[in-house]
């Protein structure tokens, strides 16, 4: 009886220990989800609200306009209907009624820049805080997986964008061989719907590397040294068999099963997408150049540091190229020290159609503008320069006929500076639009500058 009676009672003790044990673990939940909550709402900057749209009538006078073509058109005007452009010259009217009209102030003007390949809204704080992040997916072949709908409107690096004039942004996947899709997004919205410009514009490959790289450890671990251009070759034909499943399946009338991941790069084989290959080296380029014999796609080169070497054979079979990193070392150490300064101009000088860009995690992609500078003193016009962030930019990535130039029938993306936007001591942006909506510049910096004059009483 005793024996009987004491284990009722530890399974009791044990009984009344699980229900503190799982009050506990609630109350730790609850805790979580609170901390969480507060954090995500102080993530964002609840006081920078996108703007609401616009429909009426808008001039934009007094202003040097640099129309994005290579044309400037010296103390311009700009005339903007329901957020498309209607006019731009001079000695145009300003009489409307109740139009809105922005003084430029004898300022810059220049089409929105726009950033054509970057992480932007998928990643924030990189490798510190992984909660933060979701710009990469499992698994070696993810054509199906779509950037933009991760893509986070609440990101504090946009803001920090539109006050430097870019307002346009590829948004693109990582990881894996194929990464997934990119989308184009303007900077000023409420969520991705929003920002949504043109959605699954391209597919993403990452062409396997031709260079071995060992562990420094390599020869102490005893690992068996590996054949680089035998194992990227392996790694291109499982690519290409991809693509040759694919036109099959796509050539079929009707399917029992539908096929995702075949369904995703439809796009490329009809020409309503581009497949973009991040490559650097002669060899993974020339890959490229291969795929768009054999399949018929339109191929954009991503990174393309060697691109100057095979300039002619990139016009030759329409290859356009954005360019990566331009403040960098030299691709090889045979190459000029100031070649990636450099390649923007021969690249031009041969007829390539190219775009610069800032992938720079430490700059979170703000020198856009400057880079293009950069080009600009090693060979480039400014007006070149100019278009390599706008009207290229928006060539490469299928939004030519709405954005990139100012020009009669598109959406008024229009940045004003005091001075070139192109020059880090001048660039001073006043005012930005986005399809006719004049954006705020404010962000967190500018708000914490505002902050600490007034608390010492600076203002």
């Amino acid at each position: 009886m005793f024996n009987v009676m004491g284990t009722i009672k530890r399974f009791e003790d044990n009984e009344s220990s699980l229900q503190k044990n799982k009050t506990n673990y609630m109350k730790r939940y609850l805790t979580i989800v609170v901390l969480l909550s507060f954090g995500l709402m102080s993530w964002a900057q609840d006081d920078v609200y996108p703007a609401k749209e616009y429909k009426g009538v808008l001039f934009i006078t007094n202003g040097t306009i640099h129309v994005g073509n290579g044309q400037v058109i010296e103390n311009g005007t700009i005339k903007v209907e329901n957020g498309k452009i209607v006019q731009v010259g001079q000695n145009i009217s300003v009489t409307q009624d109740n139009a809105k009209v922005v003084d430029a102030q004898g300022g810059q003007i220049y089409p929105g820049l726009i950033l054509p390949v970057t992480d932007l809204g998928l990643k924030e704080i990189a490798a510190s805080v992984r909660g933060s992040n979701d710009y990469f997916e499992l698994g070696d072949l993810n054509p199906n997986i779509r950037s933009i709908v991760a893509y986070n409107t609440d990101s504090k690096i946009i803001n920090t964008l539109k006050a430097n004039g870019i307002l346009l942004a590829g948004v693109t996947p990582q990881g894996g061989t194929i990464s997934g899709s990119s989308s184009v997004v303007q900077l000023d919205a409420w969520n991705w719907e929003d920002a949504a410009y043109k959605m699954d514009n391209g597919i993403h490959l990452n062409m396997p590397s031709f260079i071995a790289r060992p562990s420094r450890f390599a020869r102490l671990s005893g690992e068996t040294p590996t054949d680089p251009t035998k194992e990227s070759l392996d790694k291109i034909e499982e690519i290409k068999s991809f693509f040759r499943q694919a036109k099959a399946y796509l050539a079929e009338p009707s399917h029992k099963e539908v096929n995702l991941k075949f369904e995703a790069v439809r796009g490329l084989f009809d020409k309503k997408q581009k497949l973009f290959v991040h490559a650097n080296q002669v060899k993974q380029m020339l890959i490229a150049v291969d795929f768009a014999k054999e399949f018929g796609f339109d191929v954009v080169i991503v990174g393309a540091s060697e691109s100057f070497l095979i300039a002619p054979l990139l016009k030759q079979n329409n290859i356009a190229v954005i360019l990566g990193l331009e403040h960098e070392l030299p691709a090889t150490e045979d190459d000029d020290v100031d070649q990636p300064y450099k390649t923007p101009a021969q690249l031009q000088q041969a007829g390539v159609l190219f775009a610069l860009n800032d992938d720079h995690e430490e700059s979170r992609y703000r020198n856009l503008m400057f880079n293009a500078g950069t080009a600009a003193a090693y060979g480039l016009s400014k007006e070149q320069a100019l278009q390599a962030i706008t009207l290229n930019s928006a060539k490469i990535l299928g939004i030519d006929d709405r954005t990139g130039s100012i020009e009669v029938g598109k959406d008024a993306n229009i940045v004003i500076s005091k001075g070139d936007i192109l020059d880090m001591r001048t660039s001073i942006p006043t005012h930005a639009f986005i399809q006719g909506r004049e954006v705020s510049l404010e962000n967190k910096q500018t708000q914490l500058y505002e902050r600490y004059l007034k608390k010492y009483g600076l203002n």
